[in-house]
């Protein structure tokens, strides 16, 4: 994909060029990376293990799939899905190291060794070959991306025909009294809580601000839809804080 250097984005609230997002992106995943997977449960209250369960629900997992998990940091999408289906294999793909030295620590990745990959790469520039994998998955790393019609392109190419795309992300309620309500919550929470945990209060602020500019549901399916996936649907978790959205190659 050819990059406009002229071009700029969001990274939360701020507009920055559109060629430093994705460092910007790293550096709060890189200082979060040892505390991630312990904020993840404090913020969410565990939910997004139920969010995870429900994706995997939906996805049901065959014996002998290759998945391909993009932005899965620590590996909790993969090491469900292995679990699931013992003879599957996956890849956890992410572009910062460090979230991926911390998901090979835990102790399921020794157990699942032999089925598991870890590469650092790209969601926008995927470094696999096309038509390689059963199954694509992205959970709360899309809305990071910097030019996400590129990343659903990619998750495109490297699928095989018949092949499954699932991404779940935050989303929005669709009730404005509930959304103001966790708006609240999320801003006066969150950062507040990443700073006495992780230390870092700016990490979580963007991450906060992140969800806010994140397509709402039907947007983001019409998305899905213009990258040439076929049978586009979403389901809402948590009255819509979450989503889960699916489409097929065909």
């Amino acid at each position: 994909m050819t990059e406009n250097t002229n071009s700029t984005t969001h990274f939360g609230y701020q507009t920055v060029p559109e060629g430093e997002k994705a460092g910007m992106v790293h550096g709060v995943f890189t200082r979060v990376a040892s505390r991630y997977d312990v904020m993840n449960d404090l913020m969410s209250m565990g939910i997004h293990r139920v969010w995870k369960d429900a994706m995997m629900d939906w996805l049901a997992p065959r014996p002998g799939q290759r998945l391909l998990d993009v932005a899965g940091g620590t590996g909790d999408v993969a090491f469900r899905f292995i679990g699931r289906a013992p003879s599957a294999s996956a890849v956890v793909c992410d572009m910062t190291e460090s979230m991926l030295v911390a998901g090979r620590q835990r102790a399921e990745a020794e157990k699942l060794a032999g089925n598991l990959d870890w590469v650092v790469g790209d969601a926008m520039a995927l470094p696999f070959e096309n038509k390689s994998f059963d199954v694509y998955t992205i959970s709360f790393g899309i809305r990071n991306v910097t030019r996400i019609a590129d990343a659903l392109a990619e998750a495109y190419r490297v699928l095989r025909p018949g092949g499954r795309l699932m991404v779940l992300e935050f989303s929005q309620i669709p009730n404005d009294l509930m959304q103001k309500a966790y708006d609240l919550y999320s801003f006066n929470v969150i950062p507040v809580m990443g700073q006495i945990v992780a230390g870092d209060r700016d990490s979580y602020q963007y991450l906060v601000e992140s969800i806010r500019k994140f397509p709402d549901q039907d947007t983001f399916a019409a998305m899905i839809g213009k990258a040439g996936f076929g049978q586009v649907k979403y389901r809402n978790l948590s009255m819509g804080i979450a989503a889960l959205h699916s489409g097929w190659k065909i």
